[in-house]
């Protein structure tokens, strides 16, 4: 298994923001701690975003103008934004090779539309390299298992019949999305103070829809705020749940890959370490 990461997601911050660099530094210096293995990232290039979102997007990141209270204008986050893009794209070439990979970088990114950012996300990630995939691979699933409904992936892929969207979320929560299911895009929305049995017992007939749906690459928006001591949530799953959940999505036998979204509390790196031992 290999972590694809690099130090340069740790130098933009803005103050009091949840989205922090200290959450993926603490995960960083965990999981290194533990022995796992980091390979950096390339950053993407325009054509990548542009195969998602519009010109009018991309202009706007680029240029810096535009103003969203979630999602910090700040200096030089068009370069981390194409950096963690890129981080995606890589470890789905990864995955295409026959190895899971994971990327935690920041920002994340399933919050960001077609021509809209927001929800802490200027480009989207995972959606972005699930679409460069689509030039090797005939079907791909993305399994969204971050607290919030990826309403920006879904905005990405719905119609789009060699993409299955998948998502477990809480609702109701921000963005107040993915009440229910359409065409591709099918969603479990989820009560506050979901438990661990709930939770597994729904993601074991969500994985069933995408056995049936038969893809040849599995991309996971791998949000950690289900964790029950996520300041931003209200979901009830203990660090131990992780590692089920890895290994339900492991059962499947489909190439993957994962990309970080949400997760704000200082246990992220044990979450994650125990997702990647059930999932490896």
């Amino acid at each position: 298994m290999k972590i694809i990461f690099s130090p340069q997601c740790l130098k933009y911050e803005n103050p009091g923001h949840p989205e922090s660099p200290l959450r993926v530094k603490l995960a960083y210096q965990f999981l290194k701690q533990k022995g796992l293995t980091f390979i950096e990232p390339a950053p993407c290039k325009e054509e990548d975003v542009l195969a998602v979102h519009s010109q009018g997007l991309l202009d706007a990141v680029q240029s810096g103008q535009f103003s969203d209270a979630d999602t910090p204008n700040l200096k030089g986050i068009f370069e981390h934004a194409s950096l963690a893009a890129g981080s995606a794209i890589q470890a789905q070439e990864r995955a295409l090779k026959g190895e899971n990979a994971f990327s935690l970088m920041r920002p994340p990114g399933h919050h960001a539309g077609k021509d809209t950012l927001g929800g802490f996300c200027y480009f989207n990630n995972i959606a972005i390299a699930m679409k460069k995939a689509l030039k090797k691979v005939k079907k791909g699933a993305i399994l969204d298992l971050d607290c919030h409904h990826g309403n920006g992936t879904q905005d990405i892929f719905l119609g789009n019949e060699r993409v299955l969207y998948v998502s477990l979320h809480q609702s109701p929560l921000y963005p107040g999305t993915g009440l229910e299911s359409e065409e591709n895009c099918l969603n479990y929305p989820l009560p506050a103070g979901t438990d661990g049995k709930r939770y597994l017992a729904t993601l074991a007939q969500a994985l069933k829809n995408i056995k049936a749906f038969d893809p040849e690459l599995l991309g996971i928006s791998l949000g950690f705020d289900t964790y029950r001591e996520d300041p931003l949530t209200n979901f009830g799953l203990e660090i131990a749940a992780y590692r089920d959940i890895g290994a339900l999505i492991k059962e499947l036998s489909i190439a993957g890959f994962g990309v970080l979204e949400g997760g704000y509390s200082q246990r992220l790196g044990e979450c994650i370490l125990e997702f990647l031992s059930g999932w490896e």
